[in-house]
């Protein structure tokens, strides 16, 4: 083992150290990667530039553009109210009928899009069908991987795969060649949720139902402690207030600053505002303090929400926020919103203290209080997706549509039946949405999960450098002697294809997709050759087993976005999600030889 070899295991143990801790964003440890492979010299500068030749991280970018097309235009809610009229007809019916659509547009667009704005229609019909939403939203989340894995363009992950064939000097895989399995999996899958969703999936709680019946509808109001007040050097709890029934302190406004501390062990000083919410008796209630005005009733010049009926609503934060990272006080919440945060629902936990100085994270779901004004501006940010209704556009481009649809067929027909490759079709769809004014060039330059894209270069950097220093070979030759020590010769090929699927199974589900692909796709590679067998397979499996995320929710961005929105625990994905792995495994370990022979 050479010191580069050794050098590379290191980044890439650093690296997934790095993906696990979760404590740095994922496109700032790929940047780092990629340079750490420059100053070490472990790949002249020349070839470690190569990678930005790579075509996927340019086809996937310009695929989240077509989507975003897509989605502007309103074509996906167009579905989505035919669902409406489907709920009748019951559980079962009703969750095929949503399994077989999403994965359809799942197979052609990128399934974040078709995720976030069916969420806001199932929250919906949950309460039309008496069903839990925590019923529905996790086979949401699967069928958008079930219809993703049929197509070259369904996932970032198979175009990523299929360009890294291409560095090799490997054919690239055609629009539908990953059907030829991807289908039947959509097939058991389905019938899987179909079979076990009701009786299996759990009965959670949302964000709104941590709340009692008298919380969940009251008046938003300011109150001012006066300078001559006798509640100033008081805490909260020795005025009374917090005794009050009817009264519930939301903030306390210091010199333009709520203060992040708790609200019981804070003294109150003059000039300090306080965000109330109450019930109309409890403003009454309120009046009765000595030395507290309420700013709708004085002239005071300050900033102020008079008194208004809150309405509560739940959003979640999407991976192309800019709040992401930034605590509330950071960004100033309440100023930039004019919404307060009443709690906030993170990897199976519901959160109601230190929301202040908590970063926010992309997947988290937010539980806020706010005018009706404030709402209806919040629903038109890119920052935050409300989820009680599908956000509405300010214009209406449906007339767009037929462009649009139009554009997505003749990517997949340009790249099905011409020697056009798909990176090319992408960039001319793409063009074609943008004159067209199907989307302007800022909801298509917005619509590009960036950090995806960086995290694409990283990786395959250290694919490369693994490739080049010969770390790839060192793993490959070390698991396929373990497989022929143990394994007779002619069920060699098969036990590895195995051993591929079951590493790239594991590390997508503790890393990303994405970054398990660039990872492992050389090691297969590397794995054929060594074996004296044809790679295809191993791309295949490579690819499948990359996209296939079902017992954690973090393997996979829409799983991600469900975990918080449905208020689903970790253990939830583990306990349904894994018998769907070892039956995407059993199955694709199965077919893929027999459709790409060894």
């Amino acid at each position: 083992m050479t010191l580069d070899i050794v050098l590379v295991f290191a980044i890439l143990a650093l690296a997934l150290a790095s993906f696990i801790w979760e404590k740095i964003p994922v496109e700032v440890t790929a940047i780092s990667v990629f340079a750490l492979i420059l100053a070490l010299g472990l790949l002249p500068v020349n070839s470690a530039l190569t990678v930005l030749s790579n075509p996927a991280p340019v086809t996937v970018g310009a695929m989240f553009m077509v989507s975003a097309g897509l989605e502007k235009c309103g074509a996906i809610e167009i579905m989505t109210g035919y669902f409406k009229k489907l709920a009748s007809a019951g559980y079962v019916p009703f969750l095929f009928v949503m399994i077989l659509s999403v994965a359809f547009i799942s197979a052609f667009i990128n399934n974040t899009p078709v995720v976030v704005i069916f969420m806001p229609v199932l929250l919906s019909l949950a309460k039309q069908m008496d069903v839990p939403a925590s019923k529905l939203l996790i086979p949401l989340s699967y069928a958008s991987i079930f219809g993703g894995v049929c197509t070259l363009m369904g996932t970032s992950t198979n175009i990523l795969v299929s360009g890294i064939a291409e560095s090799y000097d490997l054919a690239p895989f055609s629009m539908f060649e990953l059907g030829k399995v991807g289908l039947p999996l959509l097939v058991l899958g389905t019938i899987y949720l179909m079979v076990f969703s009701k009786k299996r999936l759990p009965i959670r709680e949302t964000l709104t139902q941590i709340l009692s019946p008298e919380e969940r509808r009251e008046f938003i109001t300011e109150a001012f402690i006066r300078h001559d007040s006798p509640m100033a050097g008081k805490s909260l709890i020795q005025s009374g207030i917090l005794k009050t029934a009817g009264v519930r302190i939301l903030e306390i406004v210091r010199g333009s600053v709520a203060i992040p501390d708790k609200l019981d062990e804070i003294t109150l000083q003059e000039g300090d505002r306080l965000v109330l919410a109450c019930k109309p008796h409890g403003i009454a209630q309120a009046r009765n303090f000595e030395g507290i005005d309420f700013l709708g009733e004085i002239g005071e010049g300050l900033e102020q929400i008079a008194a208004s009926e809150g309405s509560i609503v739940e959003g979640f934060i999407g991976p192309n926020s800019s709040i992401v990272g930034k605590t509330v006080g950071q960004i100033d919440f309440r100023q930039r919103f004019r919404m307060i945060i009443l709690a906030l629902h993170r990897r199976g936990k519901n959160v109601r203290e230190k929301l202040e100085t908590l970063p926010l994270e992309f997947g988290d779901t937010l539980l806020m209080m706010g005018t009706d004004q404030a709402i209806a501006s919040l629903r038109n940010s890119n920052d935050i997706n409300l989820l009680d209704k599908p956000h509405v556009p300010s214009r209406s481009r449906r007339k767009k549509i037929p462009i649009v649809i139009a554009t997505i067929l003749g990517i997949v027909g340009f790249t099905t039946f011409t020697n056009f490759p798909i990176v090319a079709s992408a960039i001319v769809g793409v063009s074609v949405l943008l004159v067209t004014q199907c989307i302007s060039s800022k909801e298509a330059f917005d619509s590009v999960s960036w950090n995806i894209i960086f995290l694409i270069y990283g990786m395959l950097a250290l694919g490369l450098a693994m490739q080049e220093t010969g770390a790839s070979s060192l793993i490959a030759n070390n698991a396929v002697a373990g497989v022929n020590y143990l394994v007779s010769p002619e069920w060699q090929p098969y036990v590895m294809l195995a051993v591929m699927y079951l590493m790239c199974s594991f590390l997508t589900e503790i890393l990303s997709n994405n970054a398990t692909a660039a990872l492992l796709a050389p090691v297969g590679i590397s794995i054929a050759v060594t074996m004296g067998v044809d790679p295809r397979s191993f791309l295949v499996v490579t690819a499948i087993a990359s996209s296939a995320s079902f017992a954690t929710p973090i393997g996979y961005q829409t799983n991600t976005f469900v975990y918080g929105v449905g208020g689903y625990r970790f253990s939830d994905f583990l306990k349904f999600g894994l018998p769907l792995n070892l039956l995407y495994f059993g199955v694709s370990v199965f077919l893929v030889p027999m459709i790409w022979p060894f």
